[in-house]
């Protein structure tokens, strides 16, 4: 095995993991965002006015998207499993 095989296989690792994370992380962030602008805008010390929303967006976001993250993890785990001979021999 190659060092350049190597970092290809970990680049493309890394991508998928960045979008998977990507794709349930923003939008938790953004409604957690915009619900701060909202408690400091009508001074509301609520914890779980800002917990709530985002555990229900995160949650939707998994829903809505579970196919896909699971597709394209299955997509990754086989081209690793097909790339094994060329790396290996």
């Amino acid at each position: 095995m190659t060092p350049e095989a190597l970092i290809d296989i970990f680049r493309d690792a890394l991508a998928v993991i960045v979008m998977a994370v990507s794709v349930i992380v923003v939008p938790g962030l953004v409604v957690g965002l915009i619900v701060a602008v909202f408690q400091a805008a009508t001074s509301i010390n609520e914890q779980t006015l800002s917990f709530l929303p985002r555990l229900l967006i995160t949650l939707l976001a998994l829903m809505y998207t579970g196919h896909w993250l699971v597709q394209t993890l299955m997509d990754f785990f086989v081209e690793m499993v097909n790339m094994i001979p060329s790396v290996v021999g």
